[in-house]
């Protein structure tokens, strides 16, 4: 084989890695890595079969069989770090699917590269903002694209914190960064 057929292959191969290892990180609308809306709580014991899934009171579900109702679960890396918070659906079946998911960690990116380390004026420029609705600490971008909402702490905004006023879009700074991101999938 020729030193170029060995270089084309060597090149495509890594295309094809550095992809699937994109694909683990990926956000988009009903997607967070590999997580899509027919996933199933049971099945996120498989997908982070490398890290570790607990309940919010902390009780490990690794070897459980039984995910319960209204409850969050936290994914963990071995090493500690928190990479997404789950909520399941309200459901009474034994098959209980994702509500949605919260993201902690920055490596995790749409198509268009927004993550936490994004801010507004990367968002705005990115996808279109539908709605901003206002909480008592934050301001709430809706992204339908996405299924998505993102929250910017009214500190950033440079206003009062506990306040009711209400928030257009034209009030956010360009440099307001992303305190939570969530997706929807509903």
């Amino acid at each position: 084989m020729s030193f170029l057929k060995k270089c084309f292959i060597v090149v495509v191969s890594l295309v094809f890695v550095q992809c699937a290892k994109n694909n683990n990180y990926l956000i988009d609308k009903g997607n967070v890595g590999n997580i899509n809306k027919q996933t199933t709580l049971e099945e996120l014991k498989l997908i982070f079969e490398n890290d570790s899934i607990s309940l919010n009171n902390s009780e490990s579900v690794k070897n459980k069989e039984i995910f319960i109702d209204n409850e969050e679960y936290y994914v963990f890396t071995k090493e500690g770090k928190k990479l997404l918070e789950i909520v399941p659906v309200e459901n009474s079946d034994s098959i209980v699917k994702i509500k949605s998911i919260q993201i902690f960690d920055s490596n995790y990116i749409t198509d268009k590269g927004i993550s936490l380390k994004s801010t507004f004026k990367d968002i705005n420029a990115s996808y279109m903002v539908n709605k901003v609705e206002t909480t008592l600490t934050s301001a709430t971008l809706f992204i339908d694209e996405l299924n998505a909402t993102i929250s910017i702490d009214k500190k950033e905004l440079g206003l009062n914190s506990f306040s009711r006023d209400e928030i257009s879009i034209d009030q956010i700074p360009d440099i307001a960064k992303i305190k939570y991101f969530t997706i929807w999938f509903n």
